[in-house]
């Protein structure tokens, strides 16, 4: 069993990971939200944390007895980023798994749709700072780079490593649940790595 805490739990991919887990695993969850009323019921294996990941009290609260932490975020990333880590640093929690983008090291062939690089698109700099934030960290980090998300109910997927080109424009919310999944009971698995994730 581990104990994971799920940052963003209650947007499109936190939401989705969470029952994931729920269906797949025995691990006690923390789910943390600024409106944790969105998360409805709680199973015995929940607890919520209603707050933002920039305030250090409550991350902090959260943080306490995790193995795991599991971060999808929007917002000033590279500023929650900063949080996150310090906050980590100081609870002596190391593995975390880091929603990003792709296209944030210009890894998007032209056959795939290089528009999608943060060199034609300026929207990805956030997520590549925060990326260069958690890089720089001694955390056992993954940062998870998807293509585009969609509700498909399939987990055919393909991981790619930084430095690789990206392999496809999207995937299900299911099959980067199943990936964080994965990184959540291996902490060997994407150590210190930036793995992007596509539909085969």
């Amino acid at each position: 069993m581990t104990n994971v805490l799920i940052i963003g739990a209650t947007g499109s991919v936190g939401s989705v990971t969470r029952q994931y887990f729920l269906d797949h695993t025995a691990d006690q969850l923390t789910l943390m939200a600024r409106n944790t009323r969105r998360l409805g019921q709680l199973s015995d294996r929940e607890r919520a944390v209603t707050g933002s990941v920039t305030d250090t009290a409550t991350l902090k609260d959260a943080l306490k007895g995790q193995d795991v932490v599991f971060a999808s975020l929007s917002g000033n990333l590279a500023g929650m980023a900063k949080s996150l880590v310090a906050a980590m640093d100081e609870t002596g929690v190391k593995r975390l798994l880091f929603i990003a983008s792709m296209g944030i090291y210009n890894e998007i062939p032209a056959s795939v749709g290089a528009s999608g690089n943060l060199a034609t698109n300026p929207m990805l700099q956030g997520y590549r700072n925060a990326a260069d934030v958690i890089e720089a960290s001694d955390l056992n980090y993954t940062v998870i780079r998807p293509g585009w998300f969609d509700n498909g109910n399939d987990t055919d997927y393909q991981v790619t490593k930084k430095g690789e080109p990206f392999g496809g424009h999207d995937v299900s919310r299911q099959s980067i649940a199943d990936l964080v999944m994965r990184l959540a009971h291996d902490e060997t698995l994407g150590a210190r790595d930036s793995l992007g994730i596509n539909r085969k």
